[in-house]
């Protein structure tokens, strides 16, 4: 299928967290295929920030509101009638979840309700992508993929607060979405670890790296043999607006999907590391924090197949080109490029790798 800008061309599309590191990727993927951009959040979340660095605020209606005020969420989604809604926004950290736990919860669930809300309120819209994380499964390590219809849950507050989310996103369907043909259609998206240029966030490999790379520090790592599912940001993005795409023609795309890499790129916290080092201009140093830390899973996989098999969606870069990018993105940023320019860029040529995939 892919992504088919003419969908998505004069399209009114509301993104929550719009101001994080993968709402700005989607927010100026979506502008360059001329899509009608409202973005939702409460704040700005990191300094520096991917969304400030690429301007990509600039053309879209934004609207400052906290996901837990239902009364705000409700009128953005009136005032606006978007047709497609992907709800991103989220306190999507696993440390500061153990920190404040209650309000984990309060964002990722009741802002979900309250999203979700505002859309069964709402004449006009068509789809609804909730995302929320590979970590919503139930990891009882068990050493293979997550499938879709996987056990929901988490060991800590944050995969916790997205096993909940799951669990309310899949009531809503069934209880108000399903039952009405005319009415929006709501699926849920699940993709972990995702990598890319501009990531700030805090207790994060690449961030933490790149800080250090840039400030010719040592970096600390966590975890050396802890096994993810590494994936360039733009790789899950394309299925979400793919998914969205489906919603849009049909009921039959309703329910979780994953989004996943390639079994290939599913490796160590130590083997990124290593490709980091392997590209970067300079010494990038780094040694491994001994502690303490908080639980982690050993080892997070997602099995795509359906993805692939029924929405014809696949990852259109690899980890190597994932790892080229990033490191070229900070390499841009540390040069005084122009970073909006240089994210643009990126995101032309993942498009066009993309199309001749799907040629």
């Amino acid at each position: 299928m892919g992504v088919d800008p003419h969908f998505w061309r004069g399209r009114r599309v509301l993104v929550t967290g719009h101001t994080g590191f993968k709402g700005a990727w989607l927010t100026l993927w979506l502008r360059t295929m001329q899509a009608e951009v409202i973005g939702l959040a409460h704040a700005v979340p990191t300094a520096p920030s991917l969304y400030e660095l690429a301007q990509a605020g600039d053309g879209i209606a934004e609207v400052w509101a906290d996901l837990r005020d239902a009364d705000a969420v409700s009128e953005a989604m009136a005032s606006h009638a978007p047709e497609i809604v992907i709800h991103m926004g989220a306190q999507a950290f696993v440390r500061r979840s153990f920190r404040d736990p209650r309000a984990t919860y309060e964002i990722n669930v009741m802002g979900t309700v309250n999203v979700l809300e505002a859309v069964r309120t709402t004449p006009g819209v068509r789809a609804v992508v909730n995302v929320t994380s590979d970590k919503c499964y139930d990891n009882r390590e068990a050493g293979r993929p997550f499938r879709e219809d996987d056990p929901k849950g988490g060991h800590d507050p944050y995969s916790n607060s997205k096993g909940c989310a799951e669990l309310v996103s899949d009531a809503y369907m069934r209880s108000f979405f399903a039952p009405d043909p005319a009415g929006p259609r709501l699926g849920s998206a699940r993709a972990g670890n995702v990598i890319g240029g501009g990531d700030w966030g805090e207790d994060r490999l690449i961030p933490d790296v790149m800080r250090a790379a840039l400030a010719n520090d040592v970096a600390c790592i966590r975890n050396p043999d802890s096994v993810r599912p590494w994936q360039h940001v733009l790789n899950p993005l394309s299925g979400y607006l793919q998914l969205a795409q489906a919603l849009a023609e049909s009921t039959e795309y309703q329910g979780g999907w994953n989004f996943g890499p390639a079994e290939d790129d599913v490796r160590t916290v130590g083997a990124i590391l290593e490709g980091l080092q392997a590209r970067w201009e300079g010494n990038l140093r780094a040694r491994s924090d001994p502690g303490p830390h908080p639980h982690e899973a050993r080892m997070l996989a997602l099995d795509s197949t359906k993805a692939r098999e029924r929405l014809s969606w696949t990852p259109a870069w690899d980890l190597d080109e994932a790892l080229d990018s990033i490191v070229a993105w900070y390499l841009a940023l540390r040069d005084g490029d122009d970073i909006r320019e240089a994210t643009l860029g990126q995101i032309s040529s993942f498009a066009a790798a993309q199309l001749e995939l799907s040629a």
